[in-house]
């Protein structure tokens, strides 16, 4: 095919295993695929991740902002003062440097690609995180995402 570049490559990524969420990043049972770290640095990372019944990660921010689209389940993604329920084909971003967090409902297992680009040539770390996130803080955004979910 002309325009082609003769040094262009296509690369067979490996697929990484199944692993468990680090304790210290997520309440509850979160199993993560890596789908790629991204080829080169400034290039996406994308991962599969599968939060179990409540499940949910720590408070965290990144960099470059990060994409969730809603595979299977019902989920939340929480800022400070916002919440928004996550259903399948549902997609959310937030922006560089927001302070939020996401996981399953009550009851519900949830999935979503998580879509990140790297930070790697700002010398900022991709993913900053911080506190867990309490049963109060969980209970009072699942109650306001489900609660603005049934409001008509």
């Amino acid at each position: 095919m002309t325009g082609d570049r003769e040094d262009a490559a296509l690369i067979l990524l490996p697929a990484a295993s199944t692993s468990k969420a680090a304790a210290d990043r997520f309440t509850g049972d979160v199993w993560v695929d890596t789908i790629t770290e991204g080829a080169l640095p400034g290039s996406a990372r994308l991962a599969t991740v599968r939060f179990s019944p409540g499940a949910r990660t720590a408070w965290h921010r990144h960099a470059l902002g990060q994409t969730l689209h809603v595979t299977g389940g019902q989920g939340l993604v929480t800022k400070e003062g916002q919440v928004i329920l996550m259903r399948p084909g549902d997609t959310v971003y937030t922006a560089p440097g927001v302070w939020h967090w996401h996981g399953a409902l009550p009851g519900r297992f949830m999935t979503h690609l998580a879509l990140a680009d790297s930070a790697r040539d700002t010398g900022l770390p991709d993913v900053e995180w911080g506190d867990l996130v309490t049963d109060a803080e969980y209970a009072a955004a699942a109650t306001m995402a489900t609660t603005e979910s049934s409001t008509p």
